[in-house]
């Protein structure tokens, strides 16, 4: 086995005091307060989930202290829904940090154990060979049904990849772009004036999308946040094109598309 080594941490001491003072405190509101008191794992469910995604806008804009106190918010979350399992007598904050270092060190044998790993992609392959001989039946099991379907679609290509079900070359995915596009124009062909078979046009569109986040993955890119910054730039260009025609006297609303132009152009210039 090879030796783990463990990097001294001056500051072991001050942050395990700090988790300790917010399980202290977790304790404390549960007992005392009405609201906290009150809440289910079922209650917490739609407040994680949006402070998930604050967390990850934070992170998108680079907000550092932001980013700190979403964290903040997040592992509070986590210390909530492991309070209330202990109430249910079903496990604790014990029983949940066990758990995930149980977790990785089984899923790191290359760490842990005799296994070698040079690479992301063996780590990557590894860890889904292990997940499928601990009771998994599929390697797509770890796959969230709730998922965005952006997200979805990366990790489930991700997934695939992990057990070498992909293409060899990013040209060969770009290929299947192309495939996928022109499917989709013929589905949705905007100088026919034949009826749109709506439930073919959207399967093919999915199709295209699908094939489009491949590449994406191919290139590095993730196309969930891709889309997130162009919406973000979108936002941006749009409000000032607001602001800017309230300062010429112009009502939006009435404005031609000639004239809104006008104001989105000098707001891609402040970019």
């Amino acid at each position: 086995m090879k030796k783990v080594l463990s990097s001294p941490d001056a500051n072991r001491e001050a942050k395990l005091q700090a988790f300790d003072r917010l399980l202290s405190i977790m304790d404390e509101l549960r007992e005392n307060c009405p609201w906290d008191k009150k809440q289910t794992l079922e209650s917490l469910r739609h407040l994680t989930i949006e402070e998930t995604y604050e967390l990850s806008d934070a992170i998108l804009e680079g907000d550092v202290a932001e980013i700190k106190n979403e964290l903040g918010d997040l592992m509070l979350h986590l210390v909530f829904y492991s309070r209330i399992a202990a109430e249910l007598k079903a496990f604790d904050v014990t029983d949940v940090l066990h758990s995930i270092c149980d977790k990785l060190v089984e899923r790191h044998p290359h760490v842990y154990g005799d296994a070698i790993a040079n690479d992301e992609e063996t780590v990557k392959a590894n860890w889904e060979k292990i997940k499928l001989r601990t009771g998994n039946k599929s390697v797509l099991e770890g796959v969230p049904k709730t998922l965005p379907a952006l997200v979805k679609a990366m990790r489930i290509q991700d997934k695939a990849r992990g057990v070498g079900f992909d293409w060899e070359k990013k040209e060969q995915v770009w290929e299947k772009v192309e495939e996928e596009m022109q499917e989709f124009k013929r589905e949705f062909n905007a100088e026919s004036n034949e009826p749109i078979d709506q439930r073919r046009a959207m399967e093919e569109f999915g199709d295209l999308l699908f094939s489009l986040v491949n590449y994406a993955r191919f290139i590095q890119i993730d196309p969930e946040e891709a889309l997130e910054r162009t919406n973000k730039k979108f936002i941006k260009r749009f409000q000032f094109l607001e602001k800017e025609s309230l300062k010429a006297g112009k009502n939006i609303g009435e404005m031609t598309l000639a004239e809104m132009d006008v104001f989105w152009e000098k707001a891609k210039l402040k970019d």
